[in-house]
């Protein structure tokens, strides 16, 4: 039997040697501060003064410059800012998100970490916020797929009263509908929840993310039609799936993994939430080949992690502007 080759790396490798890895704190905060301040250059998050100083006992840095809340943490000015919980569980959160296939819900994160199911919601949801402003999104070039996609629940699942109340013609209606781009170039995916697939609407998503001159492939859907800039080609799926180099299959094998997803994993997903799975999904899908692999993956989203927040009230819309009822008019 050959020897084992030896790791090149000692970074970890699966989530038992991540545990492991990241189980010392001090080990921790010595990776947020690298992806936090990656050149090292730390900065008063309140005022951008580079004249700070380490306060050792407490892990905090305090700004020179006289204004309140001179003290900071590695937390503060990213996702993980108000946050109890260590830095272990946010670390470990992080990889499996990444890196489970079909997702992770937040049932099984809040026994794995050990934490509320609503922290552990929380915790996604904000990470997923990473996964979703990773890399600048370019005009794509060359072949590109075009193709949309229903996500809800199926007819016959739904209780009479429900049915009655969403099902009112086809079985698309009632459903939330997903556009998405692949580019056969980059083999990467763009994915938006849309309000309809219209042709206005079509075309515009189309002319935002492909440069003119490309090779567009959609299916037999009329509105695609008349999509000057482009060299459009369709193929009819009722008559085949493949013509050539003319069919959508790239975009037909993302929605399956979506809806494995968000079927087998997430059951049920508020239309108004739905973006933060598509961008979880689309991470996943696009990093597949990520040369580091898992830790690859993971330092993507955590590297991501600077320079956003998303706080509970507005994760649930409470900090929205009240919109007052019309008082009715006095009787006369």
């Amino acid at each position: 039997m050959p020897a084992k080759k030896p790791r090149e790396t000692a970074e970890p490798v699966g989530l038992k040697e991540v545990i492991e890895f990241f189980s010392d704190e001090e080990k921790c905060f010595e990776y947020a501060v690298r992806y936090r301040w990656p050149n090292g250059d730390i900065a008063c998050p309140r005022c951008g003064s580079m004249t700070v100083y380490f306060v050792k006992s407490v892990k905090r840095w305090k700004c020179a410059e006289e204004h309140p809340q001179r003290q900071f943490s590695v937390k503060v000015g990213t996702l993980m800012e108000d946050s109890p919980l260590p830095l272990s569980k946010w670390f470990a959160c992080m990889w499996l998100l990444g890196n489970c296939k079909n997702g992770v819900s937040s049932y099984e994160i809040a026994r794995d970490l050990d934490v509320t199911q609503k922290s552990a919601w929380f915790m996604l949801q904000r990470i997923r916020l990473a996964m979703g402003e990773h890399e600048t999104l370019d005009p794509m070039t060359g072949e590109v797929e075009a193709d949309e996609t229903f996500i809800g629940g199926l007819a016959r699942n739904m209780h009479k009263h429900k049915r009655a109340e969403k099902i009112t013609s086809r079985g698309a209606s009632g459903k939330a509908i997903v556009f998405g781009l692949l580019s056969r170039k980059t083999k990467k995916v763009r994915v938006k929840h849309v309000t309809d697939r219209q042709r206005v609407t079509l075309h515009s998503e189309i002319k935002a993310n492909v440069a003119p001159g490309s090779s567009l492939y959609t299916d037999d859907w009329f509105p695609y039609r008349q999509l000057e800039g482009f060299e459009h080609d369709f193929v009819n799926h009722a008559e085949q799936y493949v013509n050539g180099a003319v069919h959508t299959n790239g975009m037909e094998n993302f929605w399956s993994l979506l809806k494995r997803a968000i079927k087998g994993t997430y059951v049920s997903v508020e239309p108004f939430h739905l973006f933060r799975y598509l961008d979880e999904q689309a991470f996943r899908y696009n990093e597949r080949k990520n040369e580091e692999g898992d830790f690859g993956r993971f330092e993507t989203i955590a590297k991501n992690i600077g320079g956003k927040r998303l706080t509970y009230k507005h994760l649930i819309a409470q900090d929205a502007p009240k919109v007052e009822a019309p008082t009715a008019p006095a009787p006369h």
